[in-house]
């Protein structure tokens, strides 16, 4: 839903955006879709055509206008040389022209629709090689189409933010399968495009479903001011860690007058912490790196471009872009902890926010991928953590037992569903949803009560602004009528990037505590194509691991030795290899190891018990 009804602070009839986002089209898209090996559509152009109508009463018709600007899709050119492929995907993929070649910078979700947006661009520029690579940030739409554009060993650089690599591993495999599960709900990936259902997320109209991957980073950006010439093109590097990723640059191309901000100022408010799941981010740091970036590079830029959305051009116009998208992270960051030392929750603070008007009727602030109500709530739990500081919180019921428990107190499931009816009749869709969320879970078999809280959700995902809110609830919509959706995972190549560290991180995160705790054995690994072995010891339920120096080997009591390169153990771990392995000892020690293992399931309930 909209807060206070605040849409008639917008001026519909500004088409600025639309003049922008329509600006530079070289070429549409060469095909109707994109397929994968198999025949798999893995992105359909068609899918955003019923967009080009007018608004129907199941969108909020400030997102509706949003998901219009960012189905555009083609080769667009930003100014001379540096070209964007923008509606293939949920992200932007750039392309800046070189001496000899051209450098991609942020190349998709999938290797499928990189490749043909390459192709689109190769049609209308040339057959020019690609000379270089760089990754502005560690989410998986900003790498994932990287084998589409470059092959495995190919002597092309990779640009990267420090710490792009373990914070990468971070988000996409130690917590992969919650993040993938609550990502279907955040994307909408399974509802069908439509007036009804999905519009799009507000930074693009949904991710692609193709094959992700990921190459390890060969150069990294340290240090803000860091210069970098690839294929003759300068790159003046600004490190913004702890913004909207953990690891995250912009980049400034000071021959072009040209400055990329990545993803810290994109055409919506951002997430603090999006409804997927991930690490809460400092709006803070986030509004000072916004700072930095107009005193240093905004009186120098002709265009500022990102990684979602249409460029802005002009120096004026970009430094006023810039200097609202500060305002807004900063005012969110410090009204919050204003009236966090007030006293107030963050639940309380959520409904008590209110942006300044200018902030408010900008179309570029409004909240289409992050909502002003969960990014102050974030903000909260940043500084203050989950505990609302009231005693009842420390130790609640969980929800199945809580649900009970109140719906036994409000006189049984047929009193509580008259109730939510009764709210759904005053308009209340917000406290229905609560009660009806109780019941459910009190009686999970009652299809009465599924059908009445999809109904409900049904209702406040027409009204949201925010993309992702929409999502959510029609998503759960649609799994109390049909059951839980089946999640697929498809981690494509990017096991073969991890190190070896973050493979044994990867399986300790697996381990079955109680099953694991009679558990006691040591096994060493000696990677002959690293010149290095590492301590891999289970006890108590604990995996760990060390690497062990060559002068201290000797000295290790291991159970069993293993001798293998580092493509032989992305296979033995995953059972995909029948070759025998090179090793000393008990190889039993390896199979009570992968017997100890939870095998992740992706398709977990979330609007059922």
């Amino acid at each position: 839903m909209t807060r206070s009804d605040d849409l008639d602070l917008l001026d519909f009839s500004d088409t600025t955006d639309f003049e922008d986002a329509d600006r530079g089209l070289v070429a549409p898209p060469s095909a109707a879709t994109v397929t994968a090996e198999d025949g798999r559509v893995v992105w359909d152009f068609g899918a955003t055509a019923f967009l080009e109508g007018d608004c129907p009463e199941t969108a909020n018709r400030s997102l509706w206008r949003q998901s219009q600007l960012c189905a555009r899709a083609g080769l667009y050119e930003v100014t001379e040389g540096i070209y964007q492929i923008r509606g293939f995907d949920l992200s932007n993929m750039t392309l800046i022209e070189g001496d000899t070649g051209v450098i991609i910078v942020d190349p998709l979700v999938s290797a499928e629709c990189a490749a043909a947006g390459l192709a689109l661009y190769r049609s209308q520029r040339g057959d020019r090689p690609v000379t270089g690579v760089v990754f502005t940030h560690s989410h998986i739409d900003h790498f994932g189409g990287t084998l589409g554009v470059v092959e495995p060993g190919a002597d092309v650089p990779i640009v990267a933010p420090a710490e792009f690599m373990e914070h990468s591993v971070a988000e996409n495999v130690y917590a992969g399968t919650a993040m993938l599960r609550r990502g279907v709900y955040h994307t909408g990936a399974e509802l069908e495009p439509g007036p009804a259902g999905l519009i799009g997320v507000g930074l693009g109209f949904t991710a692609s479903k193709g094959t992700p991957s990921l190459l390890p980073a060969t150069v990294d950006v340290t240090r803000t001011g860091q210069e970098e010439t690839l294929d003759g093109v300068l790159f003046r590097f600004q490190l913004t860690p702890d913004t909207e990723a953990p690891s995250e640059m912009n980049f400034h191309l000071p021959r072009r007058r040209a400055l990329c901000m990545a993803e810290n100022a994109t055409h919506n408010l951002h997430n603090i912490l999006t409804l997927r799941g991930a690490v809460v981010r400092d709006a803070r740091i986030w509004a000072r790196y916004l700072t930095d970036a107009v005193d240093t590079f905004a009186a120098e830029s002709d265009v500022l471009f990102a990684s979602h959305h249409w460029p802005t051009w002009g120096t004026e116009r970009l430094t006023r872009f810039l200097s609202e998208q500060r305002d807004l992270y900063a005012y969110l960051h410090d009204q919050t902890l204003r009236l966090a030392n007030q006293g107030h929750t963050g639940i309380e603070i959520a409904e008590m926010m209110e942006l300044p008007p200018a902030l408010a009727g900008a179309w570029h602030a409004r909240g289409y991928y992050g909502s002003v109500s969960h990014n102050v709530k974030a903000i909260y739990q940043r500084y203050m953590g989950w505990y609302d500081g009231h005693p009842s919180s420390l130790w609640e019921h969980p929800p199945t037992e809580s649900a009970r428990r109140y719906v036994d107190c409000m006189g049984g499931l047929d009193a509580v569903l008259t109730k939510a009816r009764r709210y759904l009749a005053d308009d209340d869709a917000r406290f229905a949803a609560q009660i009806l969320k109780h019941a459910v879970f009190a009686a999970p078999d009652s299809a009465d009560a599924k059908e009445l809280l999809a109904q409900t959700f049904e209702r406040l995902g027409h009204g949201a602004e925010c993309g992702t809110w929409r999502n959510n609830y029609l998503m759960g919509a649609k799994e109390l009528r049909e059951g839980v959706t089946t999640t697929p995972i498809s981690s494509g190549s990017m096991a073969g990037a991890l190190s070896v560290g973050q493979v044994f991180d990867s399986l300790a995160i697996r381990v079955n505590g109680p099953k694991a705790w009679d558990e006691s054995f040591t096994s060493l690994w000696h990677f002959t194509d690293l010149g290095r072995t590492y301590r891999l010891s289970l006890r108590n339920g604990v995996l760990t691991h060390a690497v062990v120096p060559d002068a201290r080997v000797r000295d290790v009591n291991a159970d069993l030795s293993l001798t293998l390169t580092r493509d032989r153990l992305t296979d033995l771990l995953g059972g995909t290899t029948t070759e025998p392995i090179e090793h000393e000892g008990d190889l039993m020690v390896l199979h009570r190891l992968l017997d100890a293992l939870d095998r992740t399931d992706p398709s977990f309930a979330i609007v059922t018990p």
